[in-house]
């Protein structure tokens, strides 16, 4: 670009401290509430994995619910309910989390206790004898 196209006051120059030939400018207003924090987590990936696992009680679909709102309302901007929906999204993943481990491991702890008495003397029994339905019932009459 040619220097020539532009028209200068002759004692205010680029890059000088002149302010005789500026206008004042307007005010800018910048938000700054939400420029530190983080967005809101919204756990979709967790949910997901409670929801196909076991899914006790629909708490991994109630997870991922929550979890598809706060990414739908941290898309429209909406930080606050963002907010809210993770967090239930987080407590349904946690409770869905807990019951998913706890039931397999309830489920083996009776498997290994089954192991164990009827591996005793008193617990031996035929299933398919002539009294095995008898001594599988003697078994809960203790």
């Amino acid at each position: 670009m040619d220097n020539a196209t532009y028209s200068y006051v002759n004692d205010c120059t680029p890059l000088t401290n002149c302010k005789s030939g500026r206008k004042a400018g307007g005010s800018t207003v910048v938000n700054m509430s939400q420029a530190g924090k983080k967005p809101p987590n919204d756990y979709l990936v967790w949910s997901l994995c409670n929801t196909l696992y076991v899914n006790f009680c629909c708490l991994g679909f109630m997870a991922l619910i929550y979890s598809i709102k706060a990414r739908d309302q941290k898309t429209l901007g909406d930080m606050r309910a963002a907010q809210e929906c993770s967090d239930k999204a987080k407590w349904y993943n946690i409770l869905a989390s807990g019951w998913n481990l706890l039931i397999p491991l309830m489920v083996l702890g009776l498997l290994v206790l089954l192991v164990v008495h009827l591996g005793s003397s008193e617990g031996t029994f035929d299933f398919f004898g002539e009294d095995g339905f008898q001594s599988f019932m003697k078994l809960f009459s203790r």
